[in-house]
Protein backbone atom coordinates (compact mmCIF):
# COMPACT_ATOMS: atom_id res chain seq x y z
CA UNK A 1 0.00 0.00 0.00
CA UNK A 2 1.27 3.61 -1.51
CA UNK A 3 0.22 7.63 0.00
CA UNK A 4 -0.59 8.69 -3.03
CA UNK A 5 -1.08 12.64 -3.71
CA UNK A 6 -3.30 13.43 -6.88
CA UNK A 7 -3.34 17.00 -8.04
CA UNK A 8 -7.29 17.32 -9.46
CA UNK A 9 -8.52 14.84 -8.04
CA UNK A 10 -11.83 16.21 -7.98
CA UNK A 11 -11.91 16.24 -11.60
CA UNK A 12 -13.66 14.42 -14.04
CA UNK A 13 -10.38 11.69 -14.69
CA UNK A 14 -8.80 12.45 -11.16
CA UNK A 15 -11.77 11.33 -9.19
CA UNK A 16 -12.21 8.36 -11.67
CA UNK A 17 -8.29 8.03 -11.10
CA UNK A 18 -8.78 8.35 -6.45
CA UNK A 19 -11.63 5.60 -6.46
CA UNK A 20 -9.93 3.25 -8.39
CA UNK A 21 -6.84 3.58 -6.62
CA UNK A 22 -8.21 3.48 -3.09
CA UNK A 23 -10.24 0.02 -4.13
CA UNK A 24 -6.93 -1.16 -4.82
CA UNK A 25 -6.16 -0.81 -0.69
CA UNK A 26 -4.09 3.05 -1.10
CA UNK A 27 -3.94 5.95 0.81
CA UNK A 28 -5.12 8.62 -1.13
CA UNK A 29 -4.19 12.64 -0.95
CA UNK A 30 -6.85 14.95 -3.14
CA UNK A 31 -5.41 18.17 -3.87
CA UNK A 32 -8.00 20.65 -6.17
CA UNK A 33 -9.17 24.32 -6.03
CA UNK A 34 -13.04 23.05 -7.56
CA UNK A 35 -12.35 25.31 -10.38
CA UNK A 36 -13.54 22.55 -12.75
CA UNK A 37 -13.95 19.85 -10.66
CA UNK A 38 -16.66 19.02 -7.72
CA UNK A 39 -16.41 18.11 -4.55
CA UNK A 40 -18.80 15.29 -4.72
CA UNK A 41 -16.65 13.72 -6.82
CA UNK A 42 -14.16 13.49 -4.05
CA UNK A 43 -13.96 9.98 -2.46
CA UNK A 44 -14.78 10.24 1.31
CA UNK A 45 -12.14 7.97 2.43
CA UNK A 46 -9.12 10.54 0.82
CA UNK A 47 -7.96 13.23 2.56
CA UNK A 48 -9.05 16.28 0.98
CA UNK A 49 -7.05 19.99 0.37
CA UNK A 50 -9.10 22.57 -1.37
CA UNK A 51 -6.29 24.33 -2.87
CA UNK A 52 -4.61 26.19 -6.04
CA UNK A 53 -1.58 24.34 -7.04
CA UNK A 54 0.70 28.03 -7.46
CA UNK A 55 -0.14 28.46 -4.08
CA UNK A 56 2.32 29.09 -1.61
CA UNK A 57 0.06 26.58 0.63
CA UNK A 58 1.03 24.12 -1.72
CA UNK A 59 4.10 22.56 -0.05
CA UNK A 60 3.29 22.01 3.59
CA UNK A 61 1.21 19.65 2.51
CA UNK A 62 3.64 17.69 0.87
CA UNK A 63 5.74 17.58 4.47
CA UNK A 64 2.63 16.44 6.25
CA UNK A 65 1.49 14.43 4.24
CA UNK A 66 4.99 12.69 2.70
CA UNK A 67 3.51 11.19 -0.60
CA UNK A 68 5.50 8.09 -2.20
CA UNK A 69 3.82 9.28 -5.76
CA UNK A 70 1.95 11.75 -7.67
CA UNK A 71 -0.22 11.88 -10.00
CA UNK A 72 -0.36 15.64 -11.63
CA UNK A 73 -3.59 16.16 -13.36
CA UNK A 74 -4.78 19.61 -12.48
CA UNK A 75 -4.44 21.83 -15.08
CA UNK A 76 -6.05 24.85 -16.96
CA UNK A 77 -7.79 22.91 -19.64
CA UNK A 78 -9.41 24.89 -22.13
CA UNK A 79 -7.08 25.25 -25.38
CA UNK A 80 -9.55 28.82 -25.81
CA UNK A 81 -9.06 29.98 -23.10
CA UNK A 82 -4.94 29.40 -23.37
CA UNK A 83 -5.15 31.83 -26.27
CA UNK A 84 -7.05 34.42 -24.48
CA UNK A 85 -5.33 34.43 -21.13
CA UNK A 86 -1.79 32.73 -21.82
CA UNK A 87 -0.47 34.19 -18.40
CA UNK A 88 -3.37 33.00 -16.42
CA UNK A 89 -2.22 29.20 -18.34
CA UNK A 90 1.08 29.59 -18.10
CA UNK A 91 0.29 30.24 -14.33
CA UNK A 92 -1.49 26.99 -13.51
CA UNK A 93 0.50 24.81 -16.43
CA UNK A 94 3.77 26.11 -15.57
CA UNK A 95 4.35 28.15 -12.61
CA UNK A 96 1.89 25.57 -10.82
CA UNK A 97 3.50 22.46 -12.12
CA UNK A 98 6.89 23.85 -11.21
CA UNK A 99 5.92 24.60 -7.48
CA UNK A 100 4.78 20.37 -7.54
CA UNK A 101 7.88 19.63 -8.56
CA UNK A 102 10.17 21.40 -5.88
CA UNK A 103 7.54 19.58 -3.18
CA UNK A 104 8.53 15.98 -4.99
CA UNK A 105 11.97 16.58 -4.80
CA UNK A 106 11.67 18.53 -1.36
CA UNK A 107 10.02 15.53 0.01
CA UNK A 108 11.86 12.52 -2.01
CA UNK A 109 8.73 11.27 -3.64
CA UNK A 110 9.97 7.89 -5.91
CA UNK A 111 7.93 8.74 -9.08
CA UNK A 112 5.68 11.57 -9.90
CA UNK A 113 2.85 10.83 -13.43
CA UNK A 114 2.06 13.86 -15.31
CA UNK A 115 -1.25 13.62 -17.55
CA UNK A 116 -0.31 15.30 -20.83
CA UNK A 117 -2.13 15.70 -24.25
CA UNK A 118 -2.11 14.53 -27.60
CA UNK A 119 -3.35 16.45 -29.82
CA UNK A 120 -3.00 19.70 -28.54
CA UNK A 121 0.73 18.80 -28.50
CA UNK A 122 1.92 17.28 -31.65
CA UNK A 123 -0.51 20.32 -33.70
CA UNK A 124 -1.35 19.92 -37.35
CA UNK A 125 0.57 16.67 -38.87
CA UNK A 126 -0.01 14.20 -41.70
CA UNK A 127 1.61 11.50 -39.40
CA UNK A 128 -1.54 9.75 -38.21
CA UNK A 129 -1.84 7.57 -36.07
CA UNK A 130 0.72 10.11 -34.11
CA UNK A 131 3.58 8.47 -32.74
CA UNK A 132 5.32 9.85 -29.93
CA UNK A 133 8.32 11.01 -31.75
CA UNK A 134 6.43 12.83 -34.25
CA UNK A 135 8.06 16.66 -34.36
CA UNK A 136 5.98 18.40 -31.93
CA UNK A 137 4.53 22.27 -32.87
CA UNK A 138 1.45 23.27 -30.53
CA UNK A 139 -0.60 25.70 -31.83
CA UNK A 140 -1.57 26.80 -28.54
CA UNK A 141 -0.24 28.25 -25.16
CA UNK A 142 -1.96 24.90 -23.85
CA UNK A 143 -0.08 22.62 -25.78
CA UNK A 144 3.10 24.44 -25.72
CA UNK A 145 2.92 24.89 -21.58
CA UNK A 146 1.87 20.99 -21.92
CA UNK A 147 5.29 20.68 -23.36
CA UNK A 148 7.41 22.62 -21.52
CA UNK A 149 6.32 20.86 -18.18
CA UNK A 150 7.46 17.39 -20.02
CA UNK A 151 10.70 19.20 -20.58
CA UNK A 152 10.83 20.33 -16.78
CA UNK A 153 10.14 16.82 -15.88
CA UNK A 154 13.18 15.45 -17.77
CA UNK A 155 15.07 17.85 -16.38
CA UNK A 156 14.41 17.50 -12.91
CA UNK A 157 14.88 13.33 -13.34
CA UNK A 158 18.27 14.08 -14.93
CA UNK A 159 19.79 16.73 -12.28
CA UNK A 160 18.01 15.41 -9.10
CA UNK A 161 16.97 12.23 -9.95
CA UNK A 162 13.19 12.36 -9.59
CA UNK A 163 11.41 9.50 -11.71
CA UNK A 164 8.81 10.61 -14.08
CA UNK A 165 6.77 9.13 -16.98
CA UNK A 166 4.20 11.34 -18.97
CA UNK A 167 0.94 9.76 -20.41
CA UNK A 168 -0.28 11.82 -23.60
CA UNK A 169 -4.08 11.55 -23.33
CA UNK A 170 -5.96 11.66 -26.64
CA UNK A 171 -9.91 12.64 -26.19
CA UNK A 172 -11.13 11.39 -22.68
CA UNK A 173 -14.90 11.13 -22.41
CA UNK A 174 -17.40 9.27 -19.74
CA UNK A 175 -18.89 9.52 -16.53
CA UNK A 176 -18.12 12.44 -14.37
CA UNK A 177 -17.23 14.26 -17.85
CA UNK A 178 -19.95 17.05 -17.70
CA UNK A 179 -20.78 20.29 -19.26
CA UNK A 180 -19.32 23.42 -17.65
CA UNK A 181 -16.83 21.22 -16.29
CA UNK A 182 -14.24 19.34 -18.10
CA UNK A 183 -16.33 19.35 -20.98
CA UNK A 184 -15.43 17.80 -24.53
CA UNK A 185 -17.93 17.30 -27.21
CA UNK A 186 -19.29 13.70 -26.06
CA UNK A 187 -20.18 15.63 -22.69
CA UNK A 188 -21.60 18.22 -24.13
CA UNK A 189 -23.56 16.22 -27.19
CA UNK A 190 -25.26 14.07 -24.59
CA UNK A 191 -25.86 16.30 -21.72
CA UNK A 192 -28.07 18.19 -24.02
CA UNK A 193 -29.48 14.92 -25.78
CA UNK A 194 -30.79 13.72 -22.51
CA UNK A 195 -32.13 16.84 -21.71
CA UNK A 196 -33.85 17.23 -25.13
CA UNK A 197 -31.83 20.64 -25.90
CA UNK A 198 -30.12 21.40 -29.16
CA UNK A 199 -26.17 20.62 -29.78
CA UNK A 200 -24.27 23.42 -32.40
CA UNK A 201 -22.34 21.11 -35.00
CA UNK A 202 -19.41 23.49 -36.35
CA UNK A 203 -18.50 21.99 -39.51
CA UNK A 204 -19.34 19.07 -41.78
CA UNK A 205 -18.82 16.44 -38.84
CA UNK A 206 -16.45 14.60 -40.37
CA UNK A 207 -13.20 16.22 -38.32
CA UNK A 208 -11.96 13.56 -36.45
CA UNK A 209 -10.59 13.23 -33.01
CA UNK A 210 -9.20 9.52 -31.03
CA UNK A 211 -11.82 9.17 -28.68
CA UNK A 212 -10.38 7.27 -25.46
CA UNK A 213 -12.88 6.03 -22.19
CA UNK A 214 -12.33 7.21 -19.16
CA UNK A 215 -12.15 3.77 -17.10
CA UNK A 216 -8.91 2.64 -19.62
CA UNK A 217 -7.25 6.12 -19.06
CA UNK A 218 -7.42 5.55 -15.18
CA UNK A 219 -6.18 1.68 -15.88
CA UNK A 220 -3.13 3.12 -18.38
CA UNK A 221 -2.10 5.49 -14.94
CA UNK A 222 -2.29 2.73 -12.77
CA UNK A 223 -0.23 0.53 -14.92
CA UNK A 224 2.17 2.98 -15.10
CA UNK A 225 3.23 3.65 -11.61
CA UNK A 226 5.72 0.55 -11.42
CA UNK A 227 6.76 0.96 -14.59
CA UNK A 228 10.37 2.02 -14.77
CA UNK A 229 9.96 4.35 -18.16
CA UNK A 230 11.05 8.07 -18.35
CA UNK A 231 9.23 9.45 -21.38
CA UNK A 232 6.04 9.86 -22.69
CA UNK A 233 3.27 7.36 -23.84
CA UNK A 234 0.41 8.17 -25.87
CA UNK A 235 -2.75 6.59 -24.31
CA UNK A 236 -5.69 6.50 -27.21
CA UNK A 237 -8.37 4.26 -28.54
CA UNK A 238 -6.07 4.51 -31.94
CA UNK A 239 -8.97 4.75 -34.13
CA UNK A 240 -10.53 7.83 -36.07
CA UNK A 241 -14.26 8.90 -34.98
CA UNK A 242 -16.12 11.98 -36.43
CA UNK A 243 -18.52 13.71 -35.43
CA UNK A 244 -20.97 12.31 -37.15
CA UNK A 245 -20.07 9.25 -35.68
CA UNK A 246 -20.75 10.55 -32.35
CA UNK A 247 -24.02 11.67 -33.35
CA UNK A 248 -25.15 8.26 -34.89
CA UNK A 249 -24.12 6.53 -31.48
CA UNK A 250 -25.99 9.26 -29.24
CA UNK A 251 -29.09 8.25 -31.74
CA UNK A 252 -28.61 3.96 -30.70
CA UNK A 253 -28.04 4.76 -27.49
CA UNK A 254 -31.01 7.42 -26.73
CA UNK A 255 -32.89 5.49 -29.72
CA UNK A 256 -33.90 8.83 -31.15
CA UNK A 257 -32.71 11.57 -33.39
CA UNK A 258 -30.68 14.11 -31.09
CA UNK A 259 -31.49 17.62 -31.82
CA UNK A 260 -28.13 18.83 -33.41
CA UNK A 261 -27.94 21.80 -35.75
CA UNK A 262 -25.39 22.40 -38.48
CA UNK A 263 -22.66 25.84 -38.22
CA UNK A 264 -20.14 27.03 -39.95
CA UNK A 265 -16.45 25.42 -39.23
CA UNK A 266 -14.55 27.42 -36.63
CA UNK A 267 -11.64 28.91 -38.46
CA UNK A 268 -8.00 26.50 -37.19
CA UNK A 269 -9.49 23.89 -36.01
CA UNK A 270 -7.67 20.80 -36.57
CA UNK A 271 -9.41 18.19 -38.72
CA UNK A 272 -7.93 15.14 -37.72
CA UNK A 273 -5.78 14.00 -35.16
CA UNK A 274 -5.15 9.95 -33.82
CA UNK A 275 -2.76 8.77 -31.60
CA UNK A 276 -0.64 5.70 -31.98
CA UNK A 277 -1.18 3.23 -28.76
CA UNK A 278 1.43 0.61 -29.81
CA UNK A 279 4.31 2.13 -27.27
CA UNK A 280 1.84 1.75 -24.45
CA UNK A 281 1.16 -1.75 -24.94
CA UNK A 282 4.41 -2.45 -25.41
CA UNK A 283 5.78 -0.67 -22.03
CA UNK A 284 2.43 -0.88 -20.04
CA UNK A 285 0.66 -4.19 -21.20
CA UNK A 286 -2.06 -2.17 -21.93
CA UNK A 287 -4.80 -1.62 -24.31
CA UNK A 288 -8.33 -0.38 -24.60
CA UNK A 289 -10.96 -2.09 -23.87
CA UNK A 290 -14.21 0.52 -24.06
CA UNK A 291 -15.16 0.92 -27.76
CA UNK A 292 -16.89 4.42 -28.74
CA UNK A 293 -20.76 2.51 -29.19
CA UNK A 294 -20.02 0.89 -25.74
CA UNK A 295 -18.32 4.00 -23.79
CA UNK A 296 -21.76 6.23 -24.91
CA UNK A 297 -23.88 3.79 -23.91
CA UNK A 298 -22.16 3.87 -20.45
CA UNK A 299 -22.09 8.11 -20.63
CA UNK A 300 -25.64 8.03 -21.69
CA UNK A 301 -26.47 6.14 -18.39
CA UNK A 302 -24.81 8.10 -16.33
CA UNK A 303 -25.90 11.32 -17.91
CA UNK A 304 -29.63 10.07 -17.59
CA UNK A 305 -29.05 8.92 -13.44
CA UNK A 306 -27.32 12.61 -12.87
CA UNK A 307 -30.42 14.53 -14.51
CA UNK A 308 -33.29 12.28 -12.92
Amino acid sequence: MAKILVTGGAGFIGSNLVDALIKNGHKLVVVDDLSSGLKSYINKEATFYQLDISSDELEPVFAKEKPDFVFHLAAQIEVAKSMIDPRHDAKINLDGGLKILEACRLHEVKKIIFSSTGGAIYGDTDLIPTKEDCPAYPLSFYGIHKLTFEKYLNLYYHNYGLNYSVLRFANVYGPRQFKGGEAGVIAIFTDNAVSDKTSYQFGDGRQTRDFVFVSDVVAALISVMEVDYQGEINISYGLESSLLDIREALNKALDKKILVEEKPAKPGEQRRSCLDNSLAKKILNWEPKVNLEEGIEKTVTWAKNKNS
